[in-house]
């Protein structure tokens, strides 16, 4: 059993010099780290939202907080606390400080810059993106939108285009906007950006940028990374091989062209789903469906912004500007998370992307607001927090909506009626006929940034990166890919450069983790068991344990792929008989009230500087509040 600090038991206190001192530099470290850390998350918010254009105060921010955990000194400062501290009899507060400093030694020594050049280059990449940020919030894309008009368009809104629209030219012009975006990014100084990271890496003595990340955030190496995902890619070779010539069958041969292969493989469903999931109620579904998992958000502040607007940063994401930690008196320290995703209410698709927003952003909300430490460098999501530990807490919890008890449950149409059991399943058969190359999309970015990386600078050109890019595609994906890849903004930030892997290694703990759950409990939707189980054994420990460990505690496994491979091998006749199972079994259960559940969150929902509801008045007030003003404003999404 996981136990936090607080519960760790010792024998006995130490009163000496030694154990005055390390207190007095812990809790100081402690505090200071809040406010630098606060202070760039504060400015995050405020730049990514178009609250504000201070780009420059903001690269200051985020230069502040990488010297601060990449400060030699401090590493150096606090191995010496732990060391004067390993010679003191063992006993509570010991131990406890003991846990806390390594937890900070971790965190320094993860994004340690010890020479002055890996400072200097640092700090150009920091000034650098910030640059190239500012310019890519001024440009958009255009394309051909459900009504035939040619309009600016976000990413959000190409790619939803891209799967429902039912006019072909209308689905390329998005694909072409993506496209678009791709040159721009060519052609804005990605290339230079590519090789001042690796400049980067190399004076701290890694191969390359991608092999540092790696190092740093999975604390793996590059021939075990593609250990894992090339065995993944032989597993489903023939199935991938497979959905193609189905589509090819029922469609005809320009089925897998890019820009029509999501909407062949899932766009005519998604049309037919949209008025069960409508926008408006979004929000309450997320509310209710995260009570009765029993998840509880543990006194945390959260701030949503969930619409579409000019300048917004075009992609969900979830931070803290306050991470959660106990204080040495026992004081629980209750997160400030603030989450985001771009939905656009009248547009065909909007609901359902939302509530997957919803439930993959609330995922990460819920894990870092129980982190259950005694320093707040256990609860952040940098190194030494594996991307693929942080992304499967989200990626469990947005992984129910495609669920047959959860639509039976959940999807409703303006009229109260359910979505009706064919629906169901044309949707459990499409998206199981499309699961293989959605996992394969994901592996294909790894590979690309794993290529790219290793260039030589003279090699690295605009068409060779480009070129790179179709090839990586084609001999992953099978296909050109519906998402071009230099149109991914996660390519363009250094947090999340070179570690989109672990998106997909966070597929394959999802799948070894949902077969946990349904082994222990035969359900998923609605579990109460589910929400304490992850606090225990994934949430609370933060990154004081790795992911291999989180596994074991739960599901008594190390990682593995099998399940995941498994999952998408699956054929489409039999994922639907076991979801027919499942919503056998789910109308044998009576519906959980929520009336006497908590999230125990503090909730804003916010559309820039406009609040549109509050938790102030209970959460029923507050789902409701949200749907009057979706109504008001946008009549058709509501």
């Amino acid at each position: 059993m996981i136990r936090d600090w607080r519960e760790r038991p010792g024998s006995g206190d130490t009163d000496g010099m030694g154990l005055s001192a390390a207190r007095a530099y812990f809790d100081q470290l402690n505090r200071d780290y809040i406010v630098v850390h606060r202070t760039k998350e504060d400015l995050f918010w405020a730049t990514h939202m178009a609250l504000s254009d201070d780009d420059a105060g903001y690269a200051r921010a985020e230069q502040a907080f990488k010297n601060f955990i990449s400060d030699p000194e401090r590493l150096t400062a606090t191995r010496a606390q732990v060391d004067a501290l390993d010679v003191l009899p063992p006993g509570q507060e010991r131990d406890a400080l003991l846990h806390g400093l390594r937890g900070w030694a971790a965190l320094f020594a993860s994004h340690i810059i010890e020479s002055d050049e890996g400072r200097r280059l640092m700090h150009d990449i920091v000034e650098f993106e910030a640059a190239l940020f500012a310019k890519r919030r001024l440009f958009n894309p255009t394309h051909v939108n459900e009504r035939g008009e040619e309009v600016a368009a976000t990413l959000g809104a190409l790619s939803t285009n891209l799967t429902t629209n039912p006019v072909e030219s209308r689905r390329r012009s998005s694909f072409d906007g993506l496209r678009q975006l791709e040159q721009w990014v060519l052609d804005n100084g990605f290339i230079e950006l590519v090789a001042l990271r690796n400049r980067f890496a190399r004076a701290l003595g890694a191969e390359n940028y991608f092999d540092l990340k790696l190092r740093k955030n999975e604390r793996m190496t590059v021939p075990g990374l593609f250990a894992v995902i090339d065995d993944f890619i032989a597993r489903t070779d023939r199935v991938n091989a497979q959905s193609f010539d189905a589509l090819r069958a029922a469609h005809g041969d320009s089925a897998i062209e890019p820009w029509n292969l999501r909407f062949f493989g899932s766009g005519d469903v998604t049309r037919r789903m949209d008025e069960y999931l409508s926008f408006g109620l979004a929000l309450r579904r997320w509310v209710d469906s995260f009570k009765r998992l029993g998840i509880s958000f543990h006194g945390a502040t959260l701030q949503l912004d969930l619409l579409d607007r000019p300048q917004k940063y075009q992609n969900g994401f979830c931070h803290a500007p306050l991470p959660t930690w106990f204080t040495a008196t026992g004081e629980w320290m209750p997160g400030q998370i603030n989450f985001t995703s771009n939905a656009q209410p009248t547009q065909v698709g909007s609901g359902s992307r939302a509530m997957m927003t919803l439930f993959h952003e609330g995922g990460h909300a819920a894990h870092f607001a129980n982190v259950a430490q005694n320093a707040p460098c256990f609860s952040q999501e940098y190194a030494p927090t594996s991307m693929a530990y942080a992304e499967t807490q989200s990626m469990f919890c947005d992984s129910l909506l495609d669920d047959a008890d959860w639509l039976k449950r959940y999807a409703t149409n303006a009229h109260g009626e359910v979505m009706p059991d064919d629906l169901i399943r044309d949707h459990v058969l499409s998206r199981q006929a499309t699961r293989i190359t959605d996992m394969r999309s994901l592996a294909v970015v790894p590979c690309f940034e794993a290529a790219l990386y290793a260039m030589s600078d003279a090699a690295c050109t605009r068409d060779s990166v480009l070129a790179l890019a179709r090839q990586t595609e084609r001999r992953v994906v099978g296909i050109e890919s519906p998402r071009p890849l230099l149109a991914i903004p996660h390519l363009l930030n250094q947090e999340s450069a070179a570690a989109y892997q672990g998106y997909l290694l966070a597929e394959m703990a999802v799948a070894q983790t949902r077969a946990f759950f349904l082994t222990r409990d035969g359900y998923l939707t609605d579990n109460p068991q589910i929400g304490p189980s992850l606090r225990e054994h994934y949430w609370a420990p933060g990154n004081s344990i790795d992911h291999d460990t989180t596994l074991r505690n739960l599901t008594g496994e190390g990682f593995s792929a099998k399940f995941l491979a498994e999952d998408c091998n699956q054929s489409a006749e039999a994922a639907w008989q076991s979801a027919r199972r499942s919503m056998d079994t789910a109308a044998a259960r009576s519906t959980p009230s929520t009336a006497s559940a908590s999230l125990n969150a503090s909730i804003r929902i916010v559309h820039g500087s406009d609040v549109l509801a509050d938790s102030s008045r209970g959460d029923e007030a507050m789902c409701a509040d949200f749907e009057t003003w979706i109504q008001r404003h946008y009549p058709a999404g509501s």
